[in-house]
């Protein structure tokens, strides 16, 4: 069993930045993945990341927004989000399969 722990959420303005992070207990020798899930809404794939880390994907509404990327080791994973839309809120789990983190908010306004 691999826990992911989540950090770096909160509040931020809108034009704003939050940086994400997320450790992994053990190695996370595959991708990762962050999602993200707003009040009333599915479940929703925000960006990916393979184990090597050069190759990455992200949903259309955070590209060239948003980066994705994962230290040498591998265990930890983070998020740079930059340019924040309210549209952004909600609370963003790790994904390393098949386990979640318990999830961190992010309230932009």
């Amino acid at each position: 069993h691999v826990q992911l722990v989540e950090s770096g959420g909160g509040s931020a303005q809108v034009g704003g930045s939050l940086r994400l992070s997320c450790s992994a207990s053990a190695d996370a020798l595959m991708y990762m993945a962050w999602f993200r899930q707003a009040p009333g809404q599915k479940r929703e794939a925000v960006a990916a990341i393979t184990t090597g880390g050069s190759s990455t994907m992200y949903h259309d509404s955070v590209k060239g927004r948003f980066t994705i990327s994962r230290s040498e080791d591998k265990n930890t994973l983070h998020l740079q989000m930059n340019a924040l839309e309210s549209e952004d809120t909600g609370r963003y789990y790790c994904r390393l399969l098949p386990f979640w983190g318990q999830g961190t908010q992010v309230t932009v306004s």
